[in-house]
This record gives C-alpha cells, structure tokens and sequence, in this order.
C-alpha cells in the first residue's frame, strides 16, 4: 500500500469522487482494517465488527440500499461500520488471551467480568456503549486511509433495515455507518471549521 505523510487532522476530507479503475486488494483492506482494530474501547472489548462490500456484486447490491450514491459503485470499497450491542459476550476470549499472554491475573479478570456484567444489564449501556465504542474504530479506519493516501467519507444515509436484511447481518449488530475508501478523483472542497473558542470550554 502506497505510504504518504500527511497531516490528517488538516487533510482529510469527505470524499465523493473516485476513480473507479482503483482497486484494493484484500490484504490492503485487511491492513487497514488491521490499525482500526487498534483503537480503544471500553474494557477492550472491541464493539465492532466491519463487513467489507469488496466485489461487484456486493457493490450492486448495495447501491440502492444506499440511495444510489455513486460513490458506492466507484469507490475502491465500502466498509459497513458495525456497532457490537453485546460486546460483553467478547470479555472471555479476550481476557483469556491477556491471562495465557501474561498481560492479566484470574482475580483482575473475575473483577471486570463483574463489572461488565453490571453495566450490559441495561439495554440502554447496550446501544450507547456499542455506538460510542464503534465510531472510535470508524475514525481509525478513516485516519489510517488518508496516511496511506486514500480518500474516504462516512455516509449515514441508506436504508439499515434494508441492508440488515440483505446481507443477513445479526441482530446482535446496529450497522452505524458507512465508510468508502478509494482513490481520490476529485478533491473535494474545504470546508470552513468552527474554532477551539467556539467549541471548547475550559474550567
């Protein structure tokens, strides 16, 4: 994958234009995928899965699913961001890494499984937490495309029930966004930002 440094904090934009004859491979998704998966969540339990609208024929499908938008057809790929509203079901396999690894005790593990199983035992810590902890891996996604020099844009308009049952996604997901990667054809415009004093109160 083609490396660049760039400021991304300053250079990355909402892409709408690709060029459709570039494609990544699987293994350069999958290398991006990879650094998303480095972003933190709560108790590591990594809200998120992605489902990867690569081929053609995932692509058509989800054109209209998406409203037609032609960044779908002509982006490189599509990401489907999915938030992990039983994340707590992760704990398991994850701490018992982290204890088979050395990185975590027995009595550090029973302490967090109890407090996970506190916090998922409301529905509402269910939603906000697979949201808040997804959007985290959807940023990272987006980060790592523009160091290696791609565009991206994160879409919310498209039909969720639709997609749920077109690609038969579990109800245990909430698809949160969608995020196209590709290279740019166009560069977009820049777009006027508020400041650090409109945004930011400091006590």
């Amino acid at each position: 994958m083609i490396q660049t440094h760039r400021d991304i904090f300053f250079d990355r934009r909402s892409v709408k234009e690709y060029d459709p004859a570039f494609k990544l491979t699987q293994d350069e998704l999958s290398e991006l995928i990879n650094k998303a998966n480095q972003a933190p969540s709560a108790w590591n339990l990594q809200h998120w899965k992605y489902l990867v609208i690569h081929s053609d024929e995932a692509k058509a499908a989800l054109l209209p699913i998406a409203f037609h938008q032609q960044q779908i057809a002509d982006s490189s790929a599509t990401v489907v961001i999915l938030a992990d509203r039983e994340a707590h079901k992760q704990a398991e396999p994850v701490f018992s890494r982290d204890i088979a690894e050395g990185r975590m005790t027995e009595e550090i593990k029973a302490l967090l499984t109890k407090q996970i199983d506190s916090a998922y035992a409301k529905a509402e810590y269910r939603f906000e937490s697979g949201v808040l902890n997804a959007s985290l891996a959807a940023m990272q996604l987006m980060n790592a495309a523009t160091l290696a020099g791609l565009g991206t844009c994160p879409i919310g308009g498209f039909k969720r029930t639709e997609l749920i049952r077109q690609f038969n996604i579990e109800e245990r997901y909430l698809p949160l966004m969608l995020i196209t990667i590709g290279r740019t054809r166009q560069e977009p415009r820049a777009t006027a930002r508020l400041s650090v004093k409109e945004t930011a109160t400091f006590l």
